[in-house]
């Protein structure tokens, strides 16, 4: 546990997770799903910025990273945010209910990214947005292999591919970039 919080200090040097989310318009009351969720990097500040009225629903494979997240969310009183032991390409949370589906560095470690997407389309309100945050494809002095990274260019094809329509692609940082996408 110690480890895993120091992990999260040193990454808070290079990435603000409030910044972030609320750079791409996370609101109180929005219903916010976190694909690959982990320990809860972004689904913490994100339970505290939606508030009672919303939900955040983290899903991930790893029951460790999510007993971590369980225990950090009771620890600052966050009744907010619900954990669901899977795959993303294997569970559509629900049809239609969320406002944001928020892939963080994670598109590029899915088995398929695709059917990834397909599920993140169908829990999507019509209104709703696809967070896509992922690590630039060049050398970064710490983060996973270049040659397993997509592009913008890449990622921002597949997310059409799936149904999407890109709105905008960003720089996020020194290291990362966030596309945003939906399907009005």
């Amino acid at each position: 546990m110690h480890h895993t919080y120091r992990n999260e200090v040193q990454r808070r040097k290079w990435q603000n997770p409030e910044k972030i989310l609320t750079e791409v318009g996370v609101k109180a009351g929005d219903v916010f799903i976190d694909l690959a969720c982990g320990f809860g990097f972004f689904a913490i500040p994100a339970a505290e910025m939606i508030g009672s009225e919303g939900v955040v629903c983290g899903v991930d494979v790893d029951d460790v990273a999510l007993e971590e997240l369980r225990a950090q969310a009771a620890q600052a009183g966050l009744g907010n945010i619900r954990v669901k032991l899977a795959a993303a390409e294997d569970v559509s949370l629900c049809e239609r209910c969320a406002d944001i589906v928020f892939i963080g560095i994670a598109l590029h470690d899915f088995r398929d990214p695709f059917e990834v997407l397909q599920n993140a389309k169908s829990t999507l309100k019509k209104d709703g947005r696809l967070i896509n945050l992922d690590w630039k494809k060049e050398s970064t002095p710490f983060g996973p292999p270049v040659d397993i990274r997509f592009s913008e260019s890449e990622a921002a094809s597949l997310i059409e591919r799936a149904g999407f329509n890109v709105v905008s692609i960003q720089d996020s940082g020194p290291y990362h970039y966030v596309i945003v996408a939906n399907f009005i």
